[in-house]
């Protein structure tokens, strides 16, 4: 039995797509959603955008019929836009805000065609909980959405003879043949390999991007730039960093297991010690943690260094720069005269392409699905992209830790050849660090 489908406005502005996401069901667009959705058309922002695609389409289909009769959708169903003609109880409140008028479309569907199931798709938590009392069926929209465990690591452990490892450190590598039948087998899937008899005698190793072979895990015995792994996620880590096989590099973990400290630390790497890459270009979204302080002074530079300190103070960390550097006027700064690095606000990135060159992306998990194709999008020829992020300290409000950016590109790219992901557990910043983000 087909059901009627209501979008709410943030809806829509989360995928304009939506429309077209619920099969061979009909969907309704409440006439208020419209005017909401009207009111983001002229922002130069991700909501503008979607705003935008959205006017387009709807007039799309509106080409094709009647809107408020209903015209076909390519998926089977039927798309209407509709006023509300059913009144809301009194005590609801003011019947005139948005949400309530979304409510009477609901209310109105509801009593038209009693023989279809009704339900309100909305990311509004107190608007799905008034349709509840309402008796309307709520529910959120969530066409990206995975669960935080089933996302993959990156990793796996597994357990073999000890003629099986002791083979694997004498030939550099084993076949993936030896990890059985049953085994998924993952490209650059990270394995830590267990001797079956003795948990002591162990060996790390990847999956080869054709799947045949697990070679072992590259280890700096000197660092890169003074910066030594930790442990064993980092080592993992600092090995898709450092492959140029590997284009695209998604790593995410808690505040202080050193994502961004080993993408900058490989990424300095190749571009001044191999000179692999032209430039180092670095970015980050912008979203401000607490109360913003309002407009900053100054040019472009000056309004993104707030922004960038971080990157700043990563990369004076791994420059080594002491207080009689600064003093003598020594600073990253240097590396940006010299066009090695370069950093720039997420903005200007769309339109561009950026061949042979190292991009970091930090706070990934801030960016929505569609920006994060932009980003990737980018990328020319001989060029590797880094996204590093926490999926649990997420600031941008139309985005959670299982619909982000960098989530979705986790689960997208899981498995290709070019790409690998690692997730990084344990924080290596401080014990204070570490515990904070664990207890708080």
């Amino acid at each position: 039995m087909k059901k009627n489908f209501i979008l709410d406005t943030n809806v829509l502005l989360h995928d304009p797509k939506a429309i077209t996401a619920f099969g061979d069901n009909d969907v309704v667009i409440p006439i208020y959603v419209i005017e909401e959705t009207d009111r983001f058309k002229k922002e130069l922002s991700e909501l503008g955008r979607n705003a935008r695609v959205v006017s387009r389409l709807i007039d799309e289909y509106r080409r094709t019929g009647a809107l408020r009769d209903g015209v076909a959708l390519p998926t089977g169903g039927t798309l209407r836009v509709m006023f509300a003609s059913k009144e809301l109880p009194a005590d609801l409140g003011n019947s005139l805000t948005m949400d309530n008028k979304i409510l009477g479309v609901s209310l109105s569907i509801r009593e038209l065609e009693p023989d279809k199931q009704t339900i309100l798709i909305t990311k509004d938590t107190n608007l799905r909980i008034k349709a509840d009392v309402l008796g309307i069926t709520a529910q959120d929209y969530d066409s990206e959405r995975v669960n935080l465990d089933e996302i993959y690591s990156g990793m796996a452990e597994v357990r073999l003879p000890k003629e099986a490892i002791d083979r694997f450190y004498q030939d550099g590598g084993l076949s993936t043949d030896e990890l059985g039948a049953e085994f998924n087998k993952v490209a650059n899937m990270f394995l830590h390999m267990k001797d079956e008899a003795d948990e002591s005698h162990t060996a790390l190793g990847r999956i080869e991007p054709d799947g045949t072979k697990i070679s072992a895990v590259f280890r700096a015995r000197s660092g890169v730039w003074g910066v030594h792994p930790r442990n064993m996620e980092q080592t993992f880590a600092l090995d898709l960093l450092l492959d140029d096989r590997i284009k695209l590099v998604t790593l995410a973990g808690k505040a202080g297991t050193g994502k961004t400290l080993f993408a900058l630390a490989a990424g300095l790497h190749k571009v001044l010690d191999e000179t692999a890459f032209q430039r180092l270009l670095v970015s980050r979204p912008v979203f401000p943690l607490g109360r913003d302080i309002g407009f900053l002074p100054g040019d472009v530079e000056d309004k993104l260094g707030p922004w960038m300190q971080p990157i700043y103070d990563n990369v004076e960390f791994l420059l080594n720069l002491t207080r009689k550097d600064k003093r003598q006027g020594r600073s990253y700064r240097e590396l940006i005269d010299m066009d090695l690095i370069e950093i720039e606000p997420l903005t200007y990135i769309r339109g561009r392409s950026i061949p042979n060159q190292y991009i970091l992306i930090d706070e990934a998990q801030n960016l929505t699905p569609h920006e994060v194709k932009t980003i990737i999008t980018r990328a020319g020829d001989s060029t590797k992209v880094v996204l590093t992020g926490d999926l649990y300290q997420i600031d941008n409000p139309y985005v959670d830790s299982t619909n982000n950016g960098l989530t979705h590109t986790v689960n997208c790219f899981k498995g290709n050849s070019i790409t690998g992901h690692v997730t990084l557990r344990k924080g290596e910043r401080s014990r204070l660090a570490e515990l904070a983000c664990d207890l708080l």
